[in-house]
């Protein structure tokens, strides 16, 4: 399990114990919930209607066209000019392409790679990307909106800032190990 939310967003529930046992090499196995993330369905489902409804629009549906190879990609076998390999074996790993520049903590955009910062998530994992905002963003379609994977007519909701509202950045983290700062003191009103 090397991507954030590949387990809880994108295999779909029937397969979630199963898929957490294989190892990246018989992944491909569930390509089909790459292909089509089991999270769309979900906020299709739950949204569609009251997206529609208060943006005055008649979406079909908020998921970004199918197949995904924008998630095959990310997920499974790395962006291509920025991290995949050459012959890419699809399976759920971090990949780091060591020759792009390492980016100093104070100039880290914590969206990495869709920001346009390619030393940040998903090319490897710094400890101040915001992979969840990240995964939420590009599961709908952030890819799309940057023309690299289809157009942005494909994701009608793809440059929404989708984030799970727990802003995070390199400003978070000390610049050596152990990387965690101190504790923010709790309330002294108890």
């Amino acid at each position: 399990m090397g991507n954030p939310l590949v387990n809880e967003l994108v295999i779909g529930l029937p397969d979630k114990d199963y898929w957490n046992t294989q190892s990246p090499n018989n992944e491909t196995q569930f390509a089909s919930y790459v292909l089509n993330p089991a999270f769309v369905q979900i906020i299709d489902f739950l949204l569609l209607k009251t997206v529609n409804a208060g943006l005055g629009q008649r979406f079909k549906s908020l998921a970004p066209a199918t197949p995904r190879n924008d998630l095959v990609a990310v997920f499974l076998t790395g962006l291509p000019g920025i991290n995949q390999p050459v012959n890419p074996v699809p399976g759920d790993m971090l990949r780091l392409n060591v020759n792009t520049p390492v980016q100093p903590a104070a100039t880290q955009n914590p969206l990495g790679v869709i920001a346009g910062d390619n030393a940040g998530y998903p090319n490897g994992r710094r400890p101040g990307d915001d992979v969840v905002d990240i995964a939420l963003r590009v599961i709908m379609g952030k890819l799309y909106t940057l023309n690299l994977f289809g157009t942005p007519a494909q994701a009608v909701v793809g440059a929404v800032p989708f984030t799970d509202g727990a802003p995070l950045s390199a400003a978070n983290f000390a610049l050596g190990f152990p990387f965690l700062l101190d504790p923010l003191p709790g309330s002294s009103q108890f």
